[in-house]
């Protein structure tokens, strides 16, 4: 069977023999025995606690408003400086991790764990996604191929590392010196981390940097038509144009509303602090979740002739934010492990999901890391390019000792370096399209 086949599996309800290797991890558990780990109620989202949960965070976000208003409007915020950049940043970043957990509910409508209504699910996340600038029916998509290529070298969308030779390219070194590279000075791994928290979302949904030009629906296209707001370009079928379109108007909607804020308001100034500056933390949140999930030394990608569905999707890392990963982001962040396994699972059921799969993932659990800038710099300087590794192999149990080294069993594993310089279109693709006689 093709490995191709073994993606739409994320949708569905896995059987081993529907995927490479008999759907077994490393020849010890497979996805059906993960699969009958879990409680079955799990695999089925429930309407009262998805409408709790939506209208909790509405209420907190409605809550955080209105004080931010009654704030502003006392006499002691109102003639103090100090006070008044502490309410507005104070809100601007709890109102970020507010609607980081409306995004992630939106996110959960994309894989059709709201409800079992595929029309309600994407009611309610274009809605949420629209609202937050996030072009809804164009990252489902995306988003959709990630978690069926998941840490596939070729074929995956986020954060696809390039191997020795693209990486010395990128730096201005020879491929056979790497090993000599330093790293990168505290200032300069500072400013890198700032420039990809700040613009890094954004970035990718314009130009799909991050991307080799292997995963794409379209080859040969120029480098600005990679992006999600682009129906004819090269990230999308030609039955999905008119999905595209609609996220685009969802966007141009919200726009349009920010636009009609902004003279209600008479004030750039307000919009700044009441949109703008919790629309930036929600990007920071986005793009340090998925960044540090599968981006870590201990976690290896594959070539085409080692990727498996399951191999893949444990290829990647939970990490615990405490209150706000588990509470206000619902569980995203802590078990994304199970995410990747079995998406359709809600996330008011993934911390009992773990619970009953991880004992079974063996050496291909990777454990929990943490959600700090310190994790920030782990990934910045000792996650810049991947090449084989036979130690690295034998400690996952991809090979046992002494045995002879098979290409199907080979990952590939992160090394360190410096930041090539900030990446402004996908890998490979060129600014211009070039047409061959």
């Amino acid at each position: 069977m093709e490995k191709e086949r073994t993606g739409f599996l994320t949708q569905q309800e896995c059987h081993p023999t529907d995927l490479v290797d008999g759907g077994h991890l490393n020849k010890e558990v497979s996805v059906q025995e993960l699969r009958n780990a879990i409680p079955d109620y799990c695999f089925q989202p429930s309407l009262f606690w998805s409408f709790f949960y939506l209208a909790r965070d509405l209420t907190y976000s409605a809550i955080l408003l209105g004080s931010l208003y009654y704030l502003l409007h006392t006499e002691f915020v109102s003639q103090s400086t100090i006070a008044y950049y502490a309410v507005v940043n104070a809100y601007g970043f709890t109102q970020g991790v507010v609607w980081t957990g409306l995004w992630v509910i939106a996110h959960d409508c994309g894989h059709s764990g709201f409800s079992t209504s595929g029309l309600l699910n994407d009611s309610i996340g274009f809605t949420l996604h629209s609202a937050l600038l996030a072009p809804y029916f164009s990252w489902k998509s995306t988003h959709r191929r990630h978690h069926i290529y998941a840490n596939h070298i070729d074929k995956d969308l986020n954060y696809v590392p390039p191997r020795r030779g693209d990486y010395a390219e990128k730096i201005g070194h020879a491929a056979e010196m790497l090993e000599e590279v330093g790293q990168d000075a505290p200032l300069v791994l500072f400013l890198r981390i700032i420039l990809q928290q700040t613009i890094g979302w954004n970035w990718y949904i314009l130009s799909n940097i991050t991307c080799p030009s292997t995963a794409v629906i379209k080859q040969g296209m120029s480098a600005w038509r990679h992006s999600h707001f682009d129906p004819w370009g090269a990230m999308f079928r030609e039955s999905e144009k008119i999905a595209i379109v609609l996220s685009d108007i969802g966007c141009l909607t919200t726009i349009a509303g920010l636009y009609h804020l902004y003279h209600v308001f008479g004030s750039f100034e307000t919009l700044f602090w009441v949109y703008i500056v919790p629309w930036t933390w929600v990007n920071h949140w986005i793009v340090m979740i998925t960044y540090l999930h599968h981006t870590h030394p201990s976690v290896p990608k594959y070539t085409a002739d080692s990727w498996t569905f399951l191999r893949g999707a444990t290829a990647t890392i939970d990490r615990d934010f405490g209150i706000i990963g588990t509470h206000f982001m619902h569980h995203i962040s802590s078990d994304h492990v199970t995410h990747h396994l079995f998406s359709r699972i809600p996330h008011y059921y993934s911390r009992t999901a773990s619970k009953a799969i991880i004992p079974l993932l063996g050496k291909h659990y990777h454990g929990r890391g943490k959600f700090r800038y310190e994790d920030l710099q782990i990934a910045f300087r000792d996650c810049q390019w991947v090449e084989e590794d036979a130690t690295k192999d034998k400690t996952l149990g991809l090979r046992k000792e002494g045995e002879i080294p098979n290409r199907d069993d080979e990952a590939l594993w992160y090394r360190g370096g410096i930041s090539p310089a900030p990446e402004f279109k996908m890998r490979g693709s060129a600014l211009v399209h070039k047409k061959t006689a």
